[in-house]
């Protein structure tokens, strides 16, 4: 379930980035990352026809001028350079009553600082949005920007197909109100990515990622895996809301791993906050949502759609849905398989102790780690998922197998739970108990040995039990992170042609 795959500066690649590329790379060489005969068809078309509108500088140090206007005639004027074409900018401003900074003047929300002017724009901003609750958009941060070109390359060295992309991006880190597992205020950040050209009002794209170990990792600190399918979705022309979740990105708190609930409230306050920070950049949003995800955030996404379809924001009209790979039934599928070899030994170590600590914060799951955890990883275990320690690292100082990570009697709890164990376990089973009536698709790899397959089958036939047959597109002898590699632009030309009025692409 993870995509923690961020490469250290100075540093290689992690064991887990390593095996993704390789994996990515092999598929590319094989062909495999071929889009499927029912959407060849429109391939073509996404690539044709359709030329690039950036209405903003792309070199180093040139200061942005955007072309769009926002709600009540919100021009963006940027007042910041950037140092090396994905640098921060050079100052902050903040409206009346956040607390004035010195040498700066506060007026109705402008900001004079050394002869300069910011209206909104691209510099930091703070105390946008609805009034005070969840979702209220709190500052946003700009953290990347790329060409055609190269979004293009970021994909490229990463072994994404790239087809889809005809646009440039930026992204913004959003801070937002939202709540914590108990329903208490906190705030969580998330990525917001723009496209450069297309159309001024945008369809959105909600992007909920794998397992992360590391909060640095996470779609807004990190240039890297996390931020694939916000590229390809903002590329090909739409808005992407990616949320780092709780206790992940700049959020405060331990993340509360696999904790359905406050995934999804995390998510849709995201979803909130990039529509008060897109329409202040002059890119309001139309209110259409396609929701995908991958691992952890497949299921994240399913759940997310789950609540948009009962009506959970007015605002927003769920249109499509495509997750990738996610474990859907840990009671049934993801649980069992770490006892049958399904899953293997280093990512079921990972993901079982991850869960374990986070959920024993939630629910009474034991009260001494030596209960669970045999020595010496009982002392350990859980400040080795406090945020700020590498993947790679967690796996090497934890049990090389699931069974002598746990004590016996555990061990044999695991395999048949009851109690709150259960109760834990079935708390994410029912992302699939719905009918979704909108287009969806269930993405996986039949090779999988860290979200088995069985996972998107046993979703598929829980959906058909709702009265909706839902195909699982199986991408054959692929692992996890392949799976990841084949599917994410599937998902965004899928998307395509689920937005493009008949005919419209190849134009």
């Amino acid at each position: 379930m993870s995509d923690e795959t961020r490469k250290s500066p100075g540093k290689g690649a992690g064991w887990r980035t390593r095996r993704g590329l390789a994996a990515a790379a092999a598929l590319l060489l094989a062909g495999l990352a071929a889009t499927p005969a029912a959407e060849a068809a429109t391939a073509d078309g996404q690539r044709s026809g359709r030329a690039e509108r950036a209405g903003f500088g792309e070199s180093a140090g040139r200061v942005e001028r955007a072309g769009f206007e926002g709600r009540a005639g919100f021009v963006e004027r940027a007042g910041f350079e950037w140092a090396d074409g994905r640098g921060e900018s050079a100052g902050r401003w903040e409206p009346a009553g956040r607390g004035a900074q010195a040498g700066q003047e506060e007026r109705a929300g402008r900001v004079r600082r050394a002869g300069q002017e910011e209206r909104g724009g691209l510099g930091q901003w703070s105390g946008l949005g609805e009034p005070s609750g969840r979702g209220e958009l709190l500052s946003v941060v700009p953290v990347a920007r790329h060409d055609a070109q190269g979004v293009r390359r970021f994909l490229d060295e990463r072994g994404i197909a790239a087809d889809p992309v005809r646009y440039g991006v930026r992204a913004y880190r959003l801070t937002y109100r939202t709540v914590d597992p108990y329903g208490k205020p906190t705030t969580a950040t998330g990525l917001l990515t723009l496209p450069t050209g297309g159309a001024r009002r945008l369809d959105l794209v909600s992007d909920t990622h794998g397992t992360m170990v590391k909060r640095s990792y996470a779609p807004s600190a990190s240039e890297d895996f996390g931020r694939v399918p916000s590229y390809l979705n903002a590329g090909a022309g739409r808005a992407v809301a990616a949320p780092d979740y709780l206790g992940l990105g700049e959020g405060p708190g331990p993340h509360p791993y696999m904790d359905t609930r406050s995934s999804v409230t995390a998510s849709l306050d995201m979803l909130r906050a990039a529509r008060t920070a897109a329409g202040r950049l002059g890119r309001p949003l139309t209110g259409a949502v396609y929701a995908t995800g991958f691992s952890q955030g497949g299921q994240v996404a399913m759940a997310l759609g789950k609540a948009l379809r009962a009506g959970a924001d007015g605002h927003f009209r769920l249109k499509a849905l495509a997750p990738i790979s996610g474990p859907y039934d840990l009671e049934g599928q993801e649980m069992p398989a770490l006892y049958d070899g399904r899953v293997n030994d280093t990512s079921g170590v990972l993901y079982l102790s991850y869960w374990l600590t986070a959920q024993n914060r939630l629910h009474p799951l034991y009260q001494d780690p030596a209960d669970v955890f045999r020595a010496p990883y009982a002392d350990r275990v859980a400040a080795l998922f406090d945020g700020t320690h590498e993947e790679e690292d967690v796996v090497r100082r934890l049990a090389p197998s699931v069974k002598q990570l746990l004590t016996p009697a555990f061990y044999e709890r695991m395999r048949h739970p009851d109690g709150p164990l259960l109760a834990a376990i079935r708390a994410a089973d029912h992302t699939c108990d719905w009918k979704p009536d909108v287009p969806m698709r269930l993405y996986a790899g039949a090779a999988d040995t860290d979200v088995p397959i069985g996972n998107a089958d046993s979703c598929a036939a829980r959906l058909a039990g709702h009265g909706e047959q839902v195909p699982v597109v199986n991408q054959g002898d692929v692992d996890h992170f392949g799976s990841f590699a084949v599917s994410a632009p599937q998902v965004t030309r899928w998307f395509d042609a689920l937005s493009s009025p008949p005919g419209a692409r190849g134009r």
